[in-house]
């Protein structure tokens, strides 16, 4: 019985141990994923930044008055998904802008799932990588420390603690990205909803839309 349970921790250890590269490779693979989340987040704040003066309210308003001018509305939307939203919204017949509403809004809805399931993962997927990484490069170390080779041990330690920093880095700043894009696309979709329920009143004939249209986007 001894014998097998020894056998068994062997066969286990072995399986670990040849983890050991995969394991520092998704460390890094994870860390570059979150480098390009951090990258795509900042063109979505630097695009929110530049449209901050304008209401998303009124935008979905104009888009609906006017849609034949709604590509150019929804260049002030604040995100590619709530553009596509926007577009959706103003394309559909007044009498069945309804149902498209509700349609574009679910779309809108399952677009902002996608987008940040992203990042949601990073979250588990960093600190579950970094424990492993953690905890695979211990079982030879202490088989060298053993046999009194510290230097060996040293080695693995630092690819150890490497992967733990990485795995919390990864973690932290995913986290941190998907509480942030929760709320931005929430305060969108509240846009999207206030703006679709009433349609922009009617300008004046001598009073232009309230966006100016940017030549060749809309007549």
């Amino acid at each position: 019985m001894i014998a097998a349970s020894v056998d068994l921790g062997d066969g286990l250890s072995h399986i670990a141990t040849a983890l050991r590269v995969p394991v520092l490779i998704a460390a890094v693979v994870i860390l570059i994923l979150c480098a390009l989340e951090c990258g795509r987040f900042a063109v979505e704040w630097w695009r929110r930044r530049r449209n901050r003066r304008f209401d998303l309210r009124q935008v979905v308003a104009e888009a609906i008055a006017e849609p034949s001018h709604a590509a150019h509305y929804a260049r002030y939307a604040r995100s590619p998904i709530t553009a596509r939203a926007v577009l959706a919204i103003a394309a559909a017949p007044p009498a069945e802008r309804t149902l498209a509403t509700e349609r574009a809004l679910v779309d809108y809805e399952l677009a902002v799932e996608r987008s940040l399931d992203r990042t949601r993962l990073l979250v588990r997927a960093g600190p579950a990588i970094g424990l492993m990484g953690t905890l695979i490069p211990l079982i030879p170390g202490l088989a060298a420390l053993a046999g009194g080779d510290v230097g060996t041990l040293a080695n693995d330690l630092r690819d150890a603690f490497g992967a733990t920093v990485v795995g919390l880095l990864v973690g932290t700043v995913a986290f941190a990205l998907t509480l942030t894009r929760t709320r931005m696309f929430t305060e969108d979709l509240a846009g999207l909803e206030q703006g679709s329920a009433v349609a922009a009143p009617a300008a004046p004939a001598d009073a232009g839309p309230a966006f100016e249209p940017r030549p060749g986007l809309a007549g």
